[in-house]
């Protein structure tokens, strides 16, 4: 309670505060309590999210680290009786891993340039420059996503033997041929990215260039692509994980005959790691396999996470 005096020095009565209301105090307390349940149940979840993740990914490893008969005695031990770092020295020779790497490497880096040459190229001019007929080609492209590859079996196997016969390089268990089908299978989805990406840069620059007297191709290599190499690096990223990791499509393409050199994929190998020999199966020297095909990608990620985070973000406030 207070008195107010007014100037010309008279009183008035005290001035009663009122004070809160006993139901704000209780509304704050509960918003509280709420914010704290929250958060404990979301720290709660990520160290069980967490768990999942990083305890298979230690199982794979730890169990590379074994033999056979312990792999099979202790099968959720994360500490090995030995060591047995043979078992990479068997995955990589006697099991032909060495030789699944290379044909995947060299399909991988054929494949992702073309996807981001091809689908950069595409999704620039389908973002930038109007014409007759750009939202069906947009959306012929986008509806390859919704396409799943599984129906495309047999015609592509059909299309890929025809092909064989009239130009081999383009035929089953052929590097090339595994390359171009690759691409196709990728692209859709690289130029609904890049699409997105592209708008979101800023016009005057490219009216400058072109002021300067820059053409339309020099102004792509020399400008654009440059500044859209955030959303490149995470559309790169993204190829490479699904490509690495395809299994169907080399399964289905990459059968060799008799008398035909090897050209399996490391997807590949390592199902004809886990029998390679005969009816016994080489569980140790699988898990090493499998840890040495999850090194590269694991290295991937690890070195342009940032570059991944900042792609994805880009243009949120445009």
């Amino acid at each position: 309670m207070s008195t107010v005096i007014h100037p010309s020095g008279d009183r008035t009565r005290p001035e009663r505060r009122t004070p809160p209301p006993a139901s704000d105090g209780l509304l704050g307390r509960g918003r509280e309590l709420g914010g704290r349940f929250f958060n404990g149940f979301s720290h709660v979840f990520l160290v069980v999210w967490a768990i999942m993740v990083i305890y298979p990914l230690l199982w794979v490893v730890m169990s590379a680290l074994k033999d056979d008969s312990e792999v099979i005695r202790k099968p959720l031990s994360l500490i090995p009786d030995k060591l047995h770092w043979d078992n990479f020295t068997r995955a990589w020779g006697e099991g032909h891993l060495g030789a699944f790497f290379l044909n995947t490497l060299l399909v991988l880096v054929g494949s992702v340039f073309l996807t981001m040459l091809l689908g950069s190229m595409a999704a620039y001019v389908l973002s930038r420059y109007e014409f007759p007929g750009n939202r069906l080609i947009y959306y012929m492209f986008l509806s390859g996503l919704t396409l799943p590859i599984y129906l495309a079996a047999v015609p592509l196997f059909k299309g890929v033997y025809n092909m064989g016969l009239a130009f081999p390089l383009l035929g089953p268990n052929k590097h090339l041929m595994l390359i171009f089908v690759y691409v196709a299978w990728s692209l859709s989805f690289t130029v609904f990215f890049m699409h997105s990406f592209f708008r979101t840069l800023p016009n005057s620059i490219a009216e400058a260039a072109m002021v300067d007297g820059a053409s339309h191709s020099r102004l792509f290599f020399s400008v654009m692509l440059p500044m859209s190499k955030p959303g490149l690096i995470s559309i790169g990223i993204f190829n490479v994980l699904g490509q690495w990791n395809q299994w169907y499509l080399p399964t289905l393409l990459m059968q060799s005959v008799a008398g035909e050199p090897k050209n399996q994929v490391i997807s590949q190998g390592l199902i004809e790691l886990s029998v390679n020999q005969g009816y016994k199966s080489d569980w140790s020297g699988l898990f090493a396999g499998v840890t040495m095909a999850m090194l590269p990608v694991l290295i991937v990620y690890i070195v342009f996470q940032r570059q991944v985070q900042s792609g994805l973000t880009a243009g949120v406030g445009k």
